[in-house]
């Protein structure tokens, strides 16, 4: 039987995770914890990250990703918000047939606590209503018909307030099941489960997953994908994200594999137009943080040309973004890891729970239906806290 790693974390706040198909890596407990903003955030967390290990004495036999000491990393959308790292005392990991811990110190495995259900949720408008929604995407398709830009990635977010303070581990376990073939990840409270890889480092090989336009239908299917893949204005929103993407690795990687289309990624209620990036990095080169930090945002995420989109986010969001749609995940000492963007995600406090979720917009985008398919991405979060009641 699969080894429940979700069931390993032993309180109801304070998890940290990074997992999918029943492999990857749960911690808990601070060892270490940094927080740091602006453009250099990567670069701060990194050496504050080798100075830690550096610190200690390290006995590693398993030699597998995410053995030995890690740091799970949550970098801010924005040079304005805030990227978090974190040390944890205790790493429970899983590759393959292979299980293995990590203990910092004297720390204990601990018995978990009982996982309580959030209860009754009621739901309200966050920083944007709905129709704000849908007049900030109208104002964007304006701008980019006038010429001011190709793309831009607009959020939208929604309040949900539990009866009861929500147990991070319930949150984690649902979405783990819900959606296996996702990065069900949590870091410092921000809660989801991304099918995007932004990107892998191991061993000098690296691999990035990039997904851009989107359908949906209560039951995603064969005929939904074949759409999909004929849409013009889903393959030239993907186009752009490829784009932006390959234009950075092929700085530093100068075998990158790119191929030439997408192929359909479906998912339990949405289906993804996805391409798999790949090729080896030399020696010497960025760290896996490193590499998330020069990809993000993407086009997928920001928009295109991205210093516009960025700016255009800022004038039509009414709230920053935190750390939604930036790059999670986890670093090891040799500056191997994984990141997935902070996507599907919410930022849990206490009783509330925040949910964002984001849209590509082009010139042919109509409004309704982006606020559409804004809701229908924040459904993994609703379904998770509703499945207690």
């Amino acid at each position: 039987m699969p080894l429940d790693l979700v069931a390993l974390a032993p309180a109801s706040r304070g998890a940290l995770s990074f997992l999918r198909n029943g492999e990857g890596l749960i911690g808990w407990g601070e060892h270490a914890r940094m927080t740091a903003k602006g453009p250099e955030a990567a670069s701060e967390i990194r050496s504050w990250f080798d100075g830690v290990v550096a610190d200690l004495s390290v006995s590693d036999p398993v030699g597998l990703p995410g053995s030995g000491p890690i740091a799970f990393v949550s970098l801010g959308f924005d040079d304005t918000d805030v990227s978090v790292a974190i040390v944890p005392s205790v790493v429970i990991g899983v590759r393959g047939t292979t299980a293995f811990s990590t203990v910092i110190g004297d720390s204990a495995l601990g018995e978990p606590t009982p996982v309580r259900s959030p209860g009754t949720i009621s739901y309200s408008d966050a920083s944007m209503s709905v129709a704000g929604f849908t007049s900030a995407v109208a104002a964007a398709t304006e701008r980019i018909r006038s010429g001011e830009l190709f793309k831009v990635v607009l959020a939208h977010d929604l309040d949900a307030t539990a009866e009861y303070e929500v147990d991070e581990r319930f949150l984690l376990r649902r979405l783990a099941a819900a959606y296996p073939s996702c990065w069900t990840y949590a870091v410092d409270g921000l809660i989801g489960a991304s099918p995007e890889t932004l990107i892998r480092r191991v061993d000098g090989e690296i691999t990035s997953r990039v997904l851009a336009g989107t359908a949906w239908a209560e039951h995603a299917d064969d005929t939904v994908a074949a759409d999909l893949m004929l849409s013009r204005k889903d393959l030239a929103e993907h186009a752009f994200a490829v784009d932006s993407v390959a234009a950075v690795l092929r700085e530093v990687i100068p075998d990158l594999q790119v191929p030439v289309g997408p192929h359909p990624l479906t998912l339990a209620n949405l289906t993804h137009l996805a391409t798999d990036i790949s090729g080896h990095l030399p020696t010497g080169g960025p760290s896996a943080l490193e590499l998330a930090a020069m990809l993000h945002p993407t086009a997928a995420v920001g928009g295109t040309p991205t210093d516009v989109a960025r700016q255009m986010i800022r004038e039509l969001e009414p709230a920053p973004r935190g750390r939604y749609a930036a790059p999670v995940g986890w670093l090891d000492a040799s500056g191997d890891g994984e990141f997935a963007i902070a996507l599907r995600c919410a930022s849990v406090a206490g009783h509330t729970v925040r949910m964002i979720a984001g849209c590509g917009i082009v010139a042919d985008s109509d409004p309704e239906t982006e606020a559409r398919e804004a809701q229908v991405k924040m459904i993994p979060i609703r379904d998770a806290l509703e499945a207690g009641r």
